[in-house]
């Protein structure tokens, strides 16, 4: 019978970071093969994989990295049940390993099938979730691809990661400030041009709805009723909507009396007043359109341009949440 030293038990609890226990029982049903305790520790997960199989993996730690030439990135979401697990820090490092190894493939398939330390990600994944007695999964997986990228994680929950055109000036700091911004604002696309008339048609139906209904109870109450948009994109804002706008403000402000050499100078503030609440959902939803985090008397846009000749070209966000 082959005696389990301590040193043996400590080798393979270094290879599967299994526990001290489960690593001594393997070594004495291997009769100290390595491979075989590894074997019967991975059956071991597979076993509690299928117990767990149904539970719900919505905690976790979502890790974004970008290769060193900062022309490919990847995020990755490694889920597991508890957000005791999601702290630990060997967990953590293990979400890390899995976004470096994310950054040579560019499936999810090729991801799973890549290899982590010896076996692939898909059997680490079964192997940890007999060692850490919870399902782990991969909850997202995302590559990106641009001529400069930059990276933002919040506390591990969310991670984002904003491609530039090019590698400008400071670019470090431009991308990795519109990555926090995706991360913190949640956007789901660069600009208002890239919405389907019918999305936006759908969401002005929902929205005008949900006002309505506020309005019944807020009339029931004796309140101000809230306005009632006819627009809530910039898409809708066509030329004639705009001179029409316009024109209406003019006749409003002759109206209360205003001497017309002044209307020049008071018009076109008017004017982007009504542009702004008229596109709630580029503000919501569209990068280019949101108030920059740190500095709300600029847009996104505004701030992309005060870096030169460059633009923003994609980006990527995954949240636990």
């Amino acid at each position: 019978m082959v005696k389990i030293t301590a040193k043996m038990v400590s080798e393979l609890r270094q290879k599967t970071g299994a526990g001290m226990m489960d690593c001594k029982k393997a070594l004495v049903e291997a009769e100290g093969d390595f491979d075989k305790a590894i074997e019967i520790l991975r059956k071991k997960g597979q076993k509690v994989a299928e117990k767990r199989a149904d539970r719900d993996s919505s905690e976790g730690a979502v890790i974004a990295k970008v290769n060193d030439s900062k022309t490919k990135g990847a995020i990755v979401s490694l889920n597991c049940e508890t957000d005791f697990v999601s702290k630990n820090d060997d967990y953590v490092a293990m979400a890390h390993q899995m976004a470096e190894i994310a950054l040579g493939t560019s499936t999810k398939e090729e991801f799973m099938a890549a290899d982590f330390g010896g076996i692939t990600v898909e059997e680490k994944l079964t192997e940890q979730t007999g060692v850490i007695g919870e399902k782990i999964e991969i909850g997202a997986y995302k590559t990106i691809e641009a001529p400069y990228l930059g990276s933002y994680i919040h506390g591990n929950k969310i991670a984002a990661i904003v491609g530039l055109s090019a590698a400008v000036d400071n670019a470090e700091v431009l991308a990795k400030d519109l990555a926090m911004q995706v991360a913190s604002m949640g956007a789901t696309t660069l600009s208002y041009k890239d919405f389907d008339a019918d999305f936006i048609a759908s969401e002005t139906e929902a929205r005008i709805a949900v006002i309505e209904k506020d309005n019944i109870e807020l009339g029931r109450l004796g309140k101000t009723l809230k306005n009632v948009p006819k627009y809530i994109s910039r898409a809708q804002l066509t030329d004639e909507v705009l001179a029409q706008a316009e024109a209406d403000i003019k006749a409003e402000l002759i109206a209360e009396g205003k001497p017309e050499q002044i209307l020049d100078r008071i018009v076109p503030g008017k004017l982007e007043r009504f542009i702004s609440d008229n596109t709630t959902l580029d503000q919501e939803q569209c990068l280019l359109d949101q108030k920059f985090i740190k500095d709300e008397k600029l847009t996104v846009a505004e701030y992309v341009q005060s870096y030169g000749d460059v633009e923003v070209v994609s980006f990527e966000r995954v949240s636990l949440s």
